[in-house]
């Protein structure tokens, strides 16, 4: 009787694990009652998902009939799909970007899917890599400078997001015109044009699946397409993310600046708002205040009265209906 308690109080604990492991699961997977659209045997809760027929980057075909381009693929799928938070969170944060992305991408007549460069880069995220690459599309100071940015100790445009994209948009558009593909202009804004250039003289070949690249350029392209198919279709690998939890895109208007700004504290103030907040609508402004500059003038971001508080009430409404 002992013994067969003590298997008792043993085995309460693992089945008390593995039922709190399965609710975790059919609500990481938006699994809903009889009548809804998705089911765990929708989406595999662990293994590999099954690759569409056909995929194409900017217009051009990615040749799946290639098995070291489809599995190439398939890892960059698997591995992003189990990357759970990190494409949860990307997913919230392109509802709040990608209106502004795309909207810069057909004013400069670039494709579209270069959009998804940007989550490639940096998840969408004014990250700075250990190289110095810096902002949403990761641009070297170097880089930045020769495309005409702003950029020292008070001031770093590689933080502005409009002006970031166009900077990107430029590149693309070059690179483009050199190779002829979106797809190489894509990989060049990784492994760079002369990294790309080389190894198209040396391999005597013109097309970036049928080039052997490092390991980073290599899986670059791959992990662009593999957003791609998450964001076009999310609840095929296993998301599940209401209309009303997205990251709603940022309001405000803008301010002109042509003189110092001695403390952008008080300057946030006499708006109606705070530093915290002005510096997370401007990140480009890299110090307290702002030493005027001749012939230099700035538009500074203000958020719209209310907005800081209006995705909450929004959100309150939504879950009430």
């Amino acid at each position: 009787m002992k013994n067969n308690c003590r298997r008792g109080f043993l085995l309460l604990p693992v089945i008390t694990a593995s039922a709190v492991i399965l609710f975790l699961l059919t609500g990481f997977l938006g699994v809903k009652e009889q009548g809804g659209s998705s089911s765990l045997s929708d989406v595999p809760v662990s293994g590999a998902f099954r690759l569409p027929d056909s995929v194409s980057f900017a217009g051009e075909r990615v040749p799946l009939g290639n098995f070291d381009t489809r599995e190439s693929l398939d890892r960059e799928i698997i591995m992003t799909a189990y990357r759970h938070g990190s494409t949860i969170l990307i997913i919230k944060r392109a509802a709040r970007y990608f209106p502004v992305i795309e909207k810069i991408l057909e004013e400069e007549g670039i494709p579209d899917d270069f959009k998804y460069v940007a989550l490639a880069e940096s998840e969408l995220m004014n990250q700075v890599s250990p190289a110095g690459a810096v902002g949403f599309w990761q641009i070297m100071s170097a880089t930045g400078k020769e495309y005409g940015m702003e950029i020292n100790n008070e001031v770093d445009e590689r933080y502005h997001f409009e002006k970031s994209t166009r900077v990107a948009c430029d590149y693309f558009r070059k690179s483009y015109q050199k190779y002829g593909s979106w797809t190489l202009a894509a990989a060049s804004y990784n492994g760079g044009r002369k990294a790309i250039d080389e190894q198209l003289a040396i391999q005597k070949q013109n097309n970036y699946y049928d080039l052997l690249l490092s390991d980073e350029t290599a899986r670059y392209l791959f992990r662009i397409v593999a957003y791609k198919l998450i964001m076009e279709n999310p609840s095929s690998y296993g998301f599940s993310i209401r209309p009303e939890e997205m990251y709603q895109p940022l309001r405000y208007t803008e301010v002109k600046v042509d003189t110092a700004v001695t403390d952008f504290a008080r300057f946030a103030a006499g708006f109606g708002t705070n530093y915290k907040l002005l510096k997370f609508y401007n990140p480009w402004l890299r110090k307290p205040f702002l030493t005027r500059r001749l012939n230099k003038t700035y538009f500074i971001k203000i958020p719209e009265p209310g907005s800081r508080t209006e995705f909450e009430a929004d959100l309150l409404q939504n879950r009430d209906q």
